[in-house]
């Protein structure tokens, strides 16, 4: 890792922080004033990510959104509508499996599920308790609904751009807790030793990989 390199790194953030802060406050205005069936869309769409475009991922919230079918939600026509998304008959479970996991006297109450004074809590009950979301996914939701801005969302982009900047020695195959909570400590002080915050950091590598800032 150069200071040329590192310099680089933080002329990108100073040119996208602007369109990075703007894009956070949007999700801490969802845990603010968005109604329960807004903030399960976030975690349909956090569970579609793995091994998919979030663009299509998105693309399918919204059209399953509007059409009635995240309410009442049934596997085979949940997946028909899962255009460009791998693993499309087992994420369709999986939404369908969330969607009564957060049912509470006949209600959809995502927030009763959230602590928000302690999101590594919270997190670790999502990945026990919610089918197919992991470390990455679980942390994705938090931020999207304005909670996670200090987790890692350790995506492919995330990762690569970490080796690259010496951040961890290697591309890690897989990622168990032990080694995702890692990572993410090491993420962290990253972060600070270079005057990034945590969230926007996240941003501008997920940038440099995909090509733009979207969720």
């Amino acid at each position: 890792m150069s200071t040329h390199e590192i310099e680089q790194l933080k002329e990108l953030h100073r040119k996208l922080e602007d369109v990075v802060e703007a894009r956070l406050r949007e999700f801490d205005q969802l845990w603010l004033d968005a109604d329960e069936e807004r903030l399960f869309e976030e975690l349909v769409f956090c569970l579609l990510t793995p091994q998919s475009r979030a663009r299509s991922c998105w693309a399918a919230v919204e059209k399953l959104s509007s059409m009635g079918e995240l309410r009442c939600p049934v596997p085979a026509r949940i997946q028909m509508e899962l255009k460009g998304v791998r693993f499309s008959r087992r994420k369709a479970e999986y939404i369908c499996m969330a969607r009564d996991l957060f049912m509470l006297d006949g209600m959809l109450s995502v927030r009763a599920r959230i602590d928000p004074e302690n999101l590594f809590q919270t997190r670790e009950w999502l990945v026990g308790n919610v089918k197919g979301m992991g470390y990455k996914e679980a942390s994705h939701f938090l931020r999207n609904i304005g909670l996670g801005r200090d987790l890692a969302i350790l995506d492919r982009h995330i990762l690569k751009s970490l080796v690259r900047y010496g951040v961890v020695p290697d591309y890690p195959r897989s990622l168990s807790r032990s080694r995702y909570l890692k990572i993410e400590s090491e993420m962290s002080d990253f972060a600070r030793s270079i005057d990034i915050p945590m969230a926007h950091l996240d941003m501008v590598l997920w940038y440099m990989g995909a090509g733009e800032v979207f969720k």
